[in-house]
């Protein structure tokens, strides 16, 4: 009982980087290949992202399709609100074959199986958030949840509704959380790695920060999905059903490390974060 109290005691003075990086290995899960992302600029410089087949099939299985048919070569980024997000694609293009026109709206699926640990604050858009086979999850308490609308989270775009869009078109967040798209544009997935590529474009000159020019779109070189067989490094996140992310979670909403002289008492799920690092080589 005392080792395990002065174990706890010691675990509190922790910052959540220090959490992070002394949880074991086991805490650690394999993002898989097939659902990684790599985009490459013009300029050489990439952007990893994972997707996130289990909350948005069909989008991903189109948004597969799309890489594979390498429909986004030389497109572009045409769009970057500040504060929002960066937008690139095309959605007047011919899409491939494989495509699904009309996907249905991705927007919520039944929270049971997927692992939901409640975080246990109370959040301004949802009954419920936490997190799920690791990703940033919220609930209506009625057995439905969604992802969140987090920075470096991606979505698809699309037009008014019925249309969902077919995912020839993705966004990043680059700004504080856009919660009220919640439930509204399909989540597929989130920026790994090179969010730094995106976020600090310059901010588009036309409505709702598209460039008006399309002199100015940010070229694409290539969208590939990730094989790390290939040259694309491989990646892990902190599982969020380990013992280490809910010490790292509790250390989020309760900084007791030097710096901090009030501790906060509670987090939004977005300001936890899912440890993400590149796996360890051997």
């Amino acid at each position: 009982m005392l080792l395990s109290l002065l174990a706890a005691a010691a675990a509190a003075s922790l910052s959540p980087a220090e959490i992070v990086a002394q949880a074991p290995e086991a805490a650690w899960r394999d993002i898989a290949p097939q659902d990684l992302l790599v985009m490459t600029l013009a300029d050489g410089g990439t952007v990893t992202i994972q997707l996130a087949p289990g909350w948005a099939p069909v989008h991903i299985a189109n948004i597969a399709a799309f890489a594979d048919a390498r429909f986004w070569d030389g497109a572009g980024i045409n769009r970057v609100q500040d504060n929002y997000v960066v937008q690139w694609g095309d959605a007047t293009r011919a899409a491939p074959a494989a495509v699904q026109p009309k996907p249905p709206a991705e927007y919520q699926r039944p929270l049971a199986g997927t692992g939901f640990r409640a975080l246990g604050f109370p959040d301004a858009y949802a009954r419920q958030t936490g997190h799920a086979g690791g990703w940033p999850v919220a609930t209506d308490g009625k057995g439905n949840g969604w992802l969140v609308h987090c920075y470096g989270m991606v979505g698809v775009g699309r037009d008014m509704s019925p249309d969902t869009g077919t995912g020839a078109e993705l966004y990043a967040v680059i700004g504080h959380a856009p919660r009220h798209l919640d439930r509204n544009v399909a989540l597929v997935g989130r920026v790994v790695d090179g969010i730094e590529r995106l976020s600090a474009l310059p901010r588009g000159d036309g409505a709702l920060g598209v460039y008006a020019d399309a002199a100015r779109h940010v070229p694409i070189a290539r969208i590939r999905r990730g094989d790390p067989d290939a040259g694309a490094p491989a990646w892990q996140y902190l599982s969020t059903d380990s013992p280490a992310f809910a010490t790292y979670a509790r250390a989020r909403a309760n900084r007791h490390d030097a710096f901090f002289n009030l501790p906060a008492g509670g987090a939004d799920v977005c300001n936890v974060p899912v440890p993400l690092r590149r796996k360890p080589a051997g």
